[in-house]
């Protein structure tokens, strides 16, 4: 259902079924216009770059004859030092290098034009005469979102595994705790991983939605969520902080390299997902209520 559809709804069976059939046509609406926008696939293609960047950079190096550092905590140096023995952990170490910055960046600029880019173009007044109204629209913004936070991570995972298997070998997979699983189970967690670091995005997502409700310009919000998370990543880096680095929402993004240990350590995955649904609920609540009082006739 396009935009230009919106008013031709018609009732086939009753107020609820038009309601289901509208919101679904207008989620429909939302993600193709969300992925054919140039942005979105320019974002998407940076993503996408990145573990081809590294996977050339180790492979140079490897080359060389140089021997490559790590084996420390947490998700990039642990996984990097694996690679040339294991192209699978080029998803993982493509994710711990995406996740601070590209990807919560990406997600910031989708969800921060999500009302206030329909504010600026002139296209909000005209969606809410359908019958779904502000509640509707305002998930429906949020469902495409985080669509796109599952579909940017997976871009990363599906082109960090195509360059790992074209540069390295792939075989069994030596856990971050020294045992080994086989390759089938390998990319069972790089799956569950990729769903985890999606997971991890949707305190960003309802972060930028709120944002987007305050403003009219959609360049105002994403310059304002991209600035709020860079700042967050800055506080979480203050050791004089460290009180209260346990409340950003970055603080354990890294976790899911637990997912890599044998036995799994769920405490802070636990935490993080915790986390994000405490922010999500938060952002979500004050981007609700925002958005219900917003004058969209101004």
């Amino acid at each position: 259902m396009s935009r230009a559809e919106v008013d031709d709804v018609r009732v086939v069976s009753g107020p609820r079924e038009v309601r289901r059939i509208w919101t679904f046509g207008l989620f429909r609406s939302e993600l193709g216009i969300t992925f054919r926008r140039w942005r979105t696939l320019a974002l998407l293609g940076v993503l996408a770059a990145v573990p081809i960047l590294v996977g050339i950079a180790v492979k140079i190096e490897t080359s060389d004859g140089s021997t490559l550092g790590g084996g420390g905590e947490g998700g990039g140096p642990a996984f990097i030092a694996q690679i040339t023995n294991n192209g699978l952990f080029l998803v993982f170490t493509a994710l711990a290098a995406t996740l601070p910055f590209f990807l919560p960046m990406a997600v910031g600029v989708v969800a921060g034009d999500s009302i206030a880019g329909e504010a600026s173009a002139g296209t909000l007044r005209y969606l809410l005469v359908a019958p779904a109204g502000r509640t509707r629209l305002l998930l429906v913004k949020y469902a495409t979102t985080m669509t796109f936070c599952l579909v940017a991570t997976l871009v990363v995972a599906l082109s960090a595994l195509a360059v790992g298997a074209l540069l390295f070998p792939l075989g069994e997979v030596t856990t971050i705790s020294g045992t080994r699983i086989g390759f089938g189970e390998g990319l069972l967690r790089a799956l569950l991983i990729a769903l985890v670091v999606a997971a991890s995005l949707i305190g960003v997502a309802a972060l930028g939605l709120f944002v987007s409700t305050l403003t009219s310009s959609g360049i105002a919000a994403m310059a304002t969520t991209v600035g709020l998370l860079i700042t967050i990543q800055i506080l979480d880096q203050i050791p004089q902080l460290h009180a209260i680095h346990p409340y950003f929402f970055s603080h354990y993004w890294l976790s899911f390299a637990d997912l890599m240990r044998e036995p799994v350590y769920w405490d802070e995955l636990v935490k993080n997902l915790g986390l994000q649904g405490l922010y999500a609920a938060l952002f979500g609540s004050a981007a609700w209520a925002r958005f219900g009082a917003k004058d969209i006739t101004a």
